[in-house]
């Protein structure tokens, strides 16, 4: 074995239009591997606290936010005309071109942080779905009151994180459409199993269980709580502006992008609010106010366990790509950003191609700078995730820390920006009412879930959602 090194500048910036051979289902592959992942399996819960009445309505109204301002977010890729204009390749370069360098301080801290959270609740799911798989198995070997049948959830954590490190070595988001493929159709996989296992529940019984107004529970201040982790959890199950940007930078032209873009987002979105509805409401009318917090990993589905194994092995394979959907875009940005705080040198700028045994032709490139920070990123993200491993809370308030910055706000202000709509006008307050209102069920869905979060580090029982 041999290696020979070569001089490599990294530019995020950069990118030969070769590269770019996207189209509407690719993009759509990625958008739904981006959008059905976590908080599917909490949609259950969530319809539980909202009730029949506000539930449904609840996920068509994030649904129809989220299309209208990603429709928006997609004209705001080119600047200043969103078909001739010159190419903003990730979001923050959109929000500095239309909003200026002031903006794009809160931009990146926003974007990056709920990147880098969605990679947390990321590695909390898989591992919840890995103990999931042994608890199953257990069950069916030795019956339901043998005890011992739960694994380590720092252990599986660790597994998926050297999983995630041997896939962060792809080279970036225009390389791994083949991995949202495979991680959309998982998502299918697993979505339709629990849609299957929960009408078979509820046809077991044959009532249609849950109240209008939803669980409930002796303190309202409790209700009142765990409303708004609902909503933050809804919030975190659109949330996908973060990698809009980095998307639609996968797509050829003509056609022209922001028009690609805008029926991708349509076709995405659309099948994941058809998902969404018939699980959440399925899964509320087989448990009603009894939903467990993660329609898989708890003690909701035991049998068939090679069924309920199969959904929760698409469950993992479903995040191992999208973990990187997300990761991708953080990895590009920090390498960037090294390359040039350091051009001159050659550890950082270099990449080595190690010659494979037996292949003469072959060689796998290894880049030290990608190799030890996508190394650090990984490990310090797992470390969090072992930290804070309770589901719903850490999806909520991931979902209500990133839902109105970088989903309403932003392309709201550059779509004011582009069309040059002048305070006052009536567009301009219509805007600016829908973003109010996204604000405040932002801040009200992070009280709830960082509430949530402190009540169940004072207790002390990590995976509370498991059971």
């Amino acid at each position: 074995m041999g290696t020979e090194r070569r001089s490599v500048v990294y530019d995020a910036e950069g990118g030969d239009d070769h590269e770019r051979q996207g189209t509407v289902w690719t993009a759509t592959s990625h958008i739904v591997a981006a959008v059905v992942g976590s908080g599917v399996l909490a949609l259950a819960w969530t319809v539980a606290q909202l009730g029949w009445a506000v539930g449904p309505l609840v996920l068509l109204g994030f649904s129809g936010v989220t299309y209208y301002t990603s429709t928006l977010l997609a004209n705001c890729y080119r600047y200043p005309d969103p078909v001739s204009g010159s190419v903003n390749r990730e979001y923050i370069d959109a929000v500095r071109c239309y909003l200026g360098r002031k903006s794009v301080l809160l931009c990146g801290c926003a974007q990056y942080v709920n990147l880098w959270g969605t990679l947390v609740g990321y590695t909390i799911t898989a591992s919840t779905s890995m103990i999931a798989v042994k608890r199953v198995n257990c069950f069916h070997r030795s019956g339901f009151s043998v005890t011992g049948c739960d694994g380590s959830g720092s252990t599986y954590m660790v597994v998926f994180g050297l999983m995630q490190l041997l896939l962060s070595q792809l080279p970036s988001l225009h390389n791994i459409a083949w991995l949202s493929v495979v991680a959309v159709a998982t998502s299918f996989g697993y979505s339709f199993i629990s849609l299957g296992l929960c009408a078979a529940k509820w046809a077991s019984h044959g009532d249609v269980r849950g109240t209008l107004a939803g669980a409930s529970i002796d303190a309202p201040r409790d209700k009142a709580f765990n409303v708004l982790l609902a909503l933050g959890n809804i919030a975190f199950s659109y949330t996908f502006a973060d990698v809009l940007i980095e998307i639609q930078d996968t797509l050829r032209s003509p056609p022209a992008e922001n028009k690609t873009m805008k029926r991708a987002s349509l076709y995405g979105l659309s099948m994941t609010t058809v998902f969404y509805l018939l699980l959440g409401c399925t899964g509320y009318a087989a448990f009603g106010n009894d939903a467990p917090g993660n329609i898989l990993t708890g003690y909701a589905f035991c049998e068939p366990y090679w069924l309920v194994d199969v959904a929760n092995v698409c469950v993992i394979v479903h995040l191992a790509g999208a973990y990187q959907v997300f990761a991708q875009p953080i990895f590009a940005r920090l390498e960037s950003y090294v390359a040039c705080r350091w051009p001159d040198s050659k550890i950082i700028t270099a990449t080595y191609y190690v010659r494979v045994p037996g292949r003469p032709s072959s060689s796998v490139p290894v880049a030290p700078l990608k190799l030890v920070l996508r190394t650090v990123i990984i490990m310090f993200t797992t470390l969090v995730a072992m930290l804070l491993p309770f589901f719903n809370a850490v999806l909520g308030l991931i979902g209500a820390l990133g839902f109105w910055p970088l989903s309403v706000y932003f392309p709201v202000s550059m779509h004011i920006a582009r069309l040059s709509i002048r305070r006052g006008e009536g567009r301009w307050w219509s805007l600016q009412a829908m973003s109010f209102v996204c604000l405040l069920i932002s801040l009200a869905a992070s009280i709830g879930s960082v509430q949530d979060i402190v009540h169940n580090l004072k207790t002390a029982t990590p995976f509370k959602t498991v059971d």
